[in-house]
């Protein structure tokens, strides 16, 4: 099993999702009923974006939201 990867937090305040009906919104920010949908669907996508998306619904599923709020506030705030 590969090690976790810091960037992926990182990447899911600051990317946006690149297609369908969130395209343009930050992946932190799209709501937890379209991760549900690409579970109920089969899945999520391959690559990149099928990564973030599954972590961040571990993230979401877990409670855990308030990690990638503060991780956007602080770069925001231009601290470490």
């Amino acid at each position: 099993m590969e090690g976790f990867n810091p960037q992926l937090l990182l990447d899911l305040v600051n990317q946006e999702m690149p297609f369908g009906k969130y395209k343009g919104t930050l992946y932190y920010r799209l709501p937890v009923s379209y991760l549900e949908w690409f579970v109920r669907k089969g899945g999520f996508p391959p690559g990149k974006t099928g990564m973030l998306l599954s972590t961040l619904y571990e993230i979401k599923l877990n409670g855990l939201e308030f990690l990638l709020t503060e991780i956007k506030k602080r770069q925001v705030a231009g601290k470490p």
